[in-house]
This record gives structure tokens, sequence and C-alpha cells, in this order.
């Protein structure tokens, strides 16, 4: 049967096809500039967007098998049910007290200054890996970090967007991370392949950010400490060993889910004999109906925004596929910008960026463009799957944590406004968060690793492939 036969024709050809995307980014941008951008907030956009492109199809019946086809695609169901045990895992960490450990430990170095602002960010980077997330990350420990950095002598501008860029580096490098979770599966890489290939583009980014906060993070008057450590102790660096049950999991090459799994039985089993969770936590009746049963519902309810907008975008990104739409997109690139495989690599780094900035989160923007544009064009240049995501993982966590209206600097921002006023100490613009070394240290090395083939790798030719290129011989 001719594969053109099974074409999703359109009304508008082309811009038919592209057409209920436009309209989907159309909410994005705008939800975004309003500083109203979310996960949840996106699905209205969505839902429209699907309805107006019904009224485009021609045959109505392939239309809507096409939207069922993209809701049941294969990654993301595992992209659906990775993010069901991180969310739960995320909260089973700050509720065993990682946070307290953490902080129990900087205060104990007793380190000043600029020493204070790096150490500031190792911090954050190490809860974010083990959380999974920029935003919990700033809520967490900004109201500790902040206030004790200032009476240590730190320069608030730069303290602030340590603790912003540690948020930034967990976001790009842990194992549940959202977008290491989409990036991943979008191209069809293993969590060991990601991580292991990941790793040293995040530590050259992180080693860079140091000696920035190193140079720049000091000057202040040192202060007295109010009694801030008065709450924290060391128990909670435990749960640490979960994090490691996760990320030795994934490069023992188990599945992703598997890997959760045992990181959320072992954070139970630890924060059970040091004290910090009751099994009455996990679960319990709860008083009056509506109220939540515990850190498992709460751990599911904190994804289920990002779960629906996931559905959204592959069924849209389903049209797009099958109207036709992104195939002549990309041969579109490919003959203009995409010649080669290092014109291909940065082609995808900076479509990640386009659509990055207006968009507030930074996994929605990957799920946009991950199946749809990020593969297809890897595949063309036989880009290995974990090298796809790792491009477009490392773009996306970049200027995404400099921009004013994106939803992890407000929510920093707003929690550091919060903080300042209770302590009565100073509160650095939002636009400081222009100065995020790890954004700018992220970039550089990706151009540098782009320019050089630096961690590049390819995929192995297909039986098929070397077929044809000893027929052409």
């Amino acid at each position: 049967m001719n594969p053109e036969s099974k074409k999703l024709e359109m009304y508008g050809g082309t811009f038919g096809g592209i057409l209920p995307l436009l309209v989907f980014l159309t909410f994005l941008i705008v939800l975004s500039v309003f500083e109203r951008g979310g996960t949840q907030a996106f699905w209205a956009g969505g839902w429209i967007a699907i309805v107006i492109g019904l009224f485009l199809a021609k045959n109505k019946l392939s239309y809507s098998e096409t939207i069922m086809k993209g809701i049941g695609d294969k990654n993301g169901i595992v992209i659906i049910t990775a993010w069901i045990f991180a969310g739960v895992f995320g909260k089973l960490m700050q509720a065993g007290g990682l946070v307290d450990g953490l902080i129990w430990f900087g205060l104990e170095v007793g380190a000043q200054g600029a020493v204070y602002t790096a150490l500031a960010f190792v911090t954050a980077a190490i809860f974010a890996t083990g959380v999974g997330t920029s935003t919990g990350t700033v809520i967490a420990l900004t109201p500790v970090l902040y206030p004790a950095g200032i009476f240590m002598g730190a320069d608030p501008a730069m303290l602030a967007v340590a603790i912003l860029a540690g948020g930034a580096f967990g976001d790009n490098l842990s194992p549940v991370s959202d977008t290491t979770i989409v990036s991943s599966y979008t191209q069809g890489a293993t969590m060991r392949e990601v991580i292991l290939t990941r790793l040293p583009l995040v530590v050259a980014a992180g080693i860079i950010t140091i000696i920035v906060l190193l140079l720049t993070g000091g000057g202040s008057e040192v202060r007295e400490l109010a009694d801030i450590d008065q709450n924290v102790n060391a128990s909670g660096l435990l749960m640490l060993l979960s994090l490691i049950i996760v990320v030795s999991a994934a490069l023992f090459n188990r599945h992703i889910i598997e890997a959760l799994i045992y990181g959320n039985i072992t954070a139970v089993i630890i924060g059970v004999i040091i004290g910090n969770i009751q099994l009455t936590n996990l679960f319990h009746i709860p008083s009056e109906r509506g109220q939540s049963t515990g850190l498992i519902e709460d751990g599911i309810l904190g994804v289920t925004g990002a779960i629906m907008f996931v559905l959204l975008v592959l069924a849209i990104t389903q049209v797009l596929i099958e109207s036709g739409a992104m195939s002549k997109l990309l041969k579109l690139i490919q003959k203009s910008v995409a010649k080669t495989v290092r014109k291909a690599e940065a082609a995808i780094i900076l479509v990640t960026l386009i659509v990055s900035i207006p968009i507030a989160n930074n996994a929605p923007a990957l799920m946009v463009i991950g199946p749809s544009f990020v593969k297809p064009l890897g595949e063309k240049f036989r880009l290995a799957p974990s090298r796809r995501a790792n491009l477009m993982d490392c773009a996306v966590n970049t200027i995404f944590f400099i921009l004013p209206w994106h939803v992890a600097v407000i929510v920093w921002h707003s929690t550091l406004a919060t903080t300042a006023e209770t302590y009565n100490i100073p509160l650095p613009s939002i636009l400081v968060a222009a100065f995020n070394p790890y954004t700018w240290g992220l970039l550089l090395v990706l151009v540098f690793s782009v320019i050089t083939g630096w961690r590049r790798t390819f995929s192995e030719q297909s039986q098929e492939e070397e077929s044809i290129k000893k027929a052409a011989l």
C-alpha cells in the first residue's frame, strides 16, 4: 500500500497541519507573557487546538484516530508513568529531611563570603538532583540558605543566583527530573545512556559556575547568625542513599520505572528509620472528604498537570506528523540550514532555545519539539538518541533560568522577596537572574561540544543501511 494513502489530509495543506500547533503555542506564549503560565493553565490551549484541527481535517474519522494514536504513544506512556513515581519520590525526599541535612552540612563547614555562595550552589545542586525539580529546590532552600549567606558575608545578588543555578543543575541532570525523563524517552534513549553521556557536560558547566561564584560571591559584611540552625540536623543526609539507588539502578540498565520504585521504597525505609517519616504520612484516611491521604497522593497530584499536558501535546504532534507538515519543515531546514552533523546539532539547540524562550515551563517546550523535530532531524544524521536528548535538555535548561517570565525564575524571586522581608535583608532585582553563571557556562559548553564534536556519539549503522552502502560500491 502506498504510504501516502495513509496521510492525514488537511484543508490548507501544510499550513492546515501546522495550525493546531501554532494555536497551541499562541496560548502558551500569551499565558507566559502574562505570568500565568503552567502545565495546568495550558490545558485549555491544547483542547482548543485539537478542536480547531478537527474542522481543518478532510476526513474527520482519520483525524480522530490520529488524536488517539498520539495520546497512546508508547514513549508518552513511559514519560507519564515515570512522572508518577518521580513525583512521589520528590515528596519523600523532602519529607525525609534532605533539606535540613544539606543545610546542616553547610552551616557546620562554617564557610563565609564567596565560599559560602559556592557552597550554596553545590547544596542546591545536590538537592535538585535528588528531588528533580528546580522550583521545589528554590522554594525549599531559599528561606534558609539566603538569609544564612547574608549573615555570613555573601554577596546578595550572586548568592541568590547561586541557589537558582543549583536548581538548574539538578533539573538538567537528575534522573527524576521531568526534563530528563521527557528528553530521554522522546528520543528513545535509555536513562543509563543519558546519565553517562550528559554528566561530563553538566559537570563542566558546574565547574565554570563554581569558579565564577568564588570570584564574585563575597565581599559583604559578616553578621551575627540568626537562630536559623536550631532545627536542622545531619540525619536528612541519609536520604541521599535513595538517590544513589535510583542512579545506580539506571546505570545497571534497569528500567526507569523499576529504578524509581526502588528509590521510593528506599526513601520510605530510611525516612522511617531516622524518624522523619511516619507510615501514616504515606497514606491515611483523612478527617474530611477532599483532604490529602498523604505523601503518595501529594506526589502524584503534583504531576497531574504535567501528565494532562503531555497527552495534549502528543495528540497535536501526531497531527503535525501524519499530515506531512513536519516532514516538509524538516526537509526545508535540512536544505537551508542543517546540511552537516554540526549544523544539525546547532539547529537542535537553536530551535530548542527559540521554543523555550516564550514558554514558561521547560518540560512542555521539550514535549513540543522532541518527537516532532529533534528526533527525526537527529535520526537523519544518525545522531545517537542520548546525544539528541542531551542537546535539547541542556539547551532548554539555559535561557529558561534567566528570563523573568519563566515559572522557575518567578517562584525563585517571590520566595526571595518573602525571605528578605522576614529577615529584613536586601532583596535583589529579579533581573539579576540574567547573571546566572550556570546558564552561560552550559551554553559555552554546548557551543564547544558542537564545534569540536566533544561527547558526540552516533547510532550504530543498521543492517539495511550497511547493505545499501555495499550495493552502491
